[in-house]
Order: structure tokens, then sequence, then C-alpha cells
């Protein structure tokens, strides 16, 4: 994906490309990105356009009883 697009994937609805406009609604990163907020964890896009991407989830280490 494009830096443009890239900028954009965790917005609600938002649909990228064209061709992505035909399936989905645009909302299943805005709902991955809400939940690893909410556990205060974070979600890094490492993008080539044309060639994939890559998405990497990182989330704290419960501390408590642990």
């Amino acid at each position: 994906m494009t830096p443009e697009v890239q900028s954009h994937i965790f917005e609600k609805y938002y649909q990228g490309a064209a061709e992505d406009k035909k399936h989905g609604l645009g909302l299943g990163l805005s709902i991955v990105h809400r939940i690893i907020e909410l556990t205060e964890g974070r979600i890094e896009v490492d993008s080539q356009p044309q060639q994939g991407s890559s998405f990497t989830v990182y989330l704290p280490l419960n501390q408590k009883g642990a």
C-alpha cells in the first residue's frame, strides 16, 4: 500500500483502493487497532506497494499474578 493509504488504514470505514471497495466495510483494522489500544499494546505495519504488507502486534505482559 502507498504511504498515503497506510496513513489512513486504522480509520473506520476507510478502504484504500477502488478494488478494495468491492469487499468489506472498512472496519476490520479499526476494530483491531482499538482492541490493541485498550490493552495498551501497539500495532506496526510494514508495506511495500505491489508487494504486500505485514502487521506486527505488541501486547504487554500481564505483570499481575504472572
